[in-house]
């Protein structure tokens, strides 16, 4: 799988960041969701998924449907 940089709103250029791979899906890097309260409500998680907290700016610009 490739990855393509797509934006930060990091001033240092490491996380929160956006990435699209080869096939059109996107990566999110950002620091991981730790609080229980919130993990507990989320729903229908798989084996192996985790999440990630980005700042709503980040996503502001992008429009990912297709």
């Amino acid at each position: 799988m490739r990855l393509r940089f797509l934006a930060t709103s990091s001033n240092a250029g490491s996380c929160p960041s956006l990435y699209e791979t080869d096939t059109g899906e996107i990566v999110v890097q950002g620091y991981r969701l730790t609080d229980e309260e919130a993990l507990g409500q989320l729903r229908d998680v798989l084996p192996g998924e985790t999440f990630v907290v980005v700042p709503r700016s980040l996503l502001a610009g992008y429009d990912f449907t297709v």
